[in-house]
């Protein structure tokens, strides 16, 4: 009896696998393959900051590098004790600012240095947006009026999908039905990560919503405008990628200090909702040309008055066009936010700029009304400090 038993057990753990398997693909969850490969057969319990590694990526190309100018009172890596304790406690492994245009800190822990090159998750979206007012600027699209089905046929079928707009799909008030959930593995926002054809994915979803009723974040949202963006552009050029666009109209005119990647599917359609992966000085440069307005050495790379449209609630008190805002703190500002604490922080009022990665993110309270508030109020305190002084610069980091 118990030789039998066990006979049937070693069967069970035999076939299990085989079966579980033909289950996952029969119900079309075969993208649970790719996560387990990206994920627990990388050595990594979810998605982290390095899954580069283990993505598709192509190359956001960079052109002469600019120098940031160091600040007359650059203070290095000398942080205040408060923030020091908060990288510490919760993984955080960069921490820069600017102010007046020029760098004056930089901190690094958990092995990390101005070199390193990790994902910027959502922070994404804003940079997808800028694209946006660039292609806009340059004709590719008419507005952010412009009905979608005009890039996407696919929902002319679609009662709130006709009546959805590109520039809904950035304020995340177009109705298509989704739901942001990262952690369980039956989220359509894990499927979409580990998808091997992010655009029929999204593509063959619907909406469920009247358009501008009603606001609800959503990766897929940022994709289906990355698709828009990529669409109109290959429209004049068959071979047109957005990370192309994004490095001939901004990484290359902002000087970056290096290539980035972006993550992209089997087909070679980049992850918009995410995933570009350079350094923190890159991260913190991008954030100062929204506090320039889209200004650049002389040159105008994003018009103006998109920027001013990207930083006015839309939809929401606290978000704009996919730019998260705080106008009711003091001082006020606005960010670019990625899963895992990845924030880009811009204070206009102050006339600074600062960038926090991490590992994970910051649990010590809620985001916008207390995480980046503490952020901006530690790194005014620095600014603002009569005691700072230039420190020993062989100490710090060199310049890229």
């Amino acid at each position: 009896m118990i030789l039998r038993l066990a006979k049937w057990l070693a069967i069970l753990v035999v076939a299990a696998p085989v079966v579980g398997s033909a289950a996952l693909l029969a119900t079309g969850n075969g993208f649970f393959f790719t996560a387990l490969a990206r994920t627990y057969l990388a050595g990594e319990p979810t998605a982290n900051v390095n899954d580069h590694r283990v993505f598709a990526t192509r190359t956001i190309a960079s052109g002469a590098a600019q120098p940031w100018p160091e600040h007359e009172r650059f203070v290095g890596d000398a942080l205040t004790p408060a923030l020091l304790s908060s990288l510490e406690t919760q993984s955080g492994f960069a921490f820069l600012v600017a102010t007046d245009g020029k760098l004056f800190a930089e901190h690094y822990r958990l092995g990390y240095a101005a070199d390193s090159q990790t994902n910027s998750f959502s922070m994404a979206k804003t940079v997808v947006t800028l694209l946006l007012g660039i292609a806009i600027d340059e004709g590719y699209i008419d507005s952010v009026d412009q009905p979608l089905i005009e890039f996407l046929p696919e929902f002319a079928d679609d009662p709130f999908g006709r009546e959805a707009t590109v520039g809904s799909l950035s304020t995340m008030t177009s109705g298509y039905d989704w739901d942001e959930h990262y952690y369980s593995p039956f989220s359509p926002t894990v499927e979409l990560y580990y998808s091997n054809d992010v655009t029929r994915f999204v593509l063959g979803r619907g909406f469920s919503d009247e358009p501008e009723e009603r606001f609800y974040y959503s990766s897929a949202s940022t994709e289906l405008l990355a698709i828009v963006i990529t669409r109109a552009l290959k429209r004049e050029n068959p071979d047109a990628t957005l990370s192309d666009y994004l490095s001939e109209k901004l990484w290359q005119p902002l000087g970056m200090n290096a290539d980035a990647l972006w993550h992209t599917d089997d087909s070679g359609m980049e992850l918009g909702y995410c995933c570009i992966n350079t350094n923190a000085r890159n991260f913190l440069r991008l954030g100062q040309l929204m506090l320039q307005r889209g200004r650049w050495n002389d040159r105008q790379l994003v018009p103006a008055a998109f920027i001013d449209l990207m930083i006015t609630p839309n939809g929401r008190p606290s978000y704009g066009y996919s730019t998260h805002l705080s106008v009711d703190q003091d001082p006020s500002f606005y960010a670019f936010r990625g899963h895992l604490g990845q924030y880009v922080v811009v204070v206009p009022e102050h006339d600074l700029v600062l960038a926090r990665l991490g590992e994970q993110h910051d649990r010590s309270g809620n985001t916008m009304s207390e995480v980046l508030p503490f952020y901006v109020a530690e790194a005014l305190a620095m600014v603002r400090a009569e005691s700072a002084q230039p420190v020993d610069k062989s100490s710090v980091a060199p310049s890229p």
